[in-house]
């Protein structure tokens, strides 16, 4: 359930993000979703204690995952730039396959027969999807690449977190600290937003903030290997979004990754499923 709500807030932020850059500046609009997501986080703070209940024993961690994060959205902004659309795509959702293996290797979860197949038949349908074209790798490539494997590594230390920090802790300090590394950027390239951007501005805010709440709670109650494969159901829903707002066409290679993509995520729940303990 608490990965419904990432997902929901993040395709609400494709749309949102794609009218806002419009007018301003990926930094800017990095920056605004960063300095307000710290006020919209303030009435959480004040219900759970204000702000004794920030403490945490485990700044630097705070610190090095955003910005690891920071740098991984940056760099796939970038890539935009240099590849196509389909290609950042198909190479982001590489990020499944680090996280299994960081997490693995650090946290000392299990990769079992279903896990592995989970994540190769989500590949295979975001592959499906997004059909990359074949050819010579260029640095925008290898920027992609390097961004999925900092995603990846920015996942296994959320899970890390939640074994120490709450959920509102990870979160805030998540909003405060990549404001603070934002800033410099976005001040260089400012344009101030005309009315109807402050708008958009303040959905991606909210999306961008309270998804990342969803996230690390749904990293609380299961595994990164259970957790992050359901985020290949954000193609999909992107493709069908792009269909019924902005008209974008799809076709059947479209609809059979999407299946796949659904497959590989029943496959990794029921494989994950616990029986209940008796009464």
């Amino acid at each position: 359930m608490w990965m419904a709500g990432w997902l929901l807030q993040m395709l609400v932020i494709s749309i949102a993000g794609r009218e806002a850059l419009r007018e301003v500046n990926v930094f800017q609009v990095m920056e605004f979703r960063s300095v307000l997501g710290v006020f919209l986080l303030l009435p959480l703070v004040y219900r759970a204690g204000g702000w004794a209940c920030l403490r945490t024993r485990h700044l630097r961690s705070h610190i090095t995952r955003n910005l690891v994060h920071y740098g991984a959205q940056a760099g796939w902004f970038f890539a935009l730039t240099l590849i196509p659309l389909a290609e950042v795509i198909a190479i982001e959702f590489t990020t499944p396959i680090w996280t299994a293996i960081l997490a693995t290797a650090f946290l000392g979860e299990r990769m079992n027969i279903r896990r592995i197949l989970a994540v190769i038949l989500g590949l295979i349908g975001v592959l499906v999807i997004v059909r990359p074209g074949l050819g010579t790798i260029n640095a925008g490539q290898i920027i992609a690449l390097f961004a999925a494997i900092a995603f990846g590594v920015s996942v296994v230390m959320v899970k890390s977190l939640t074994r120490t920090d709450t959920t509102l802790q990870i979160i805030f300090w998540m909003t405060v600290i990549q404001s603070i590394a934002g800033f410099v950027p976005a001040i260089v390239v400012w344009a101030w937003p005309s009315a109807s951007v402050w708008g958009w501005l303040l959905v991606v805010a909210f999306c961008g903030t309270f998804s990342h709440y969803c996230l690390a709670r749904a990293l609380r109650y299961a595994d990164a290997t259970i957790v992050v494969p359901m985020d290949f159901l954000r193609v999909p829903l992107t493709a069908l979004a792009g269909w019924l707002i902005y008209a974008e066409r799809t076709d059947l290679l479209a609809v059979l990754g999407a299946a796949m993509i659904l497959g590989g995520n029943l496959l990794n729940l029921r494989g994950s499923a616990k029986p209940r303990p008796a009464a």
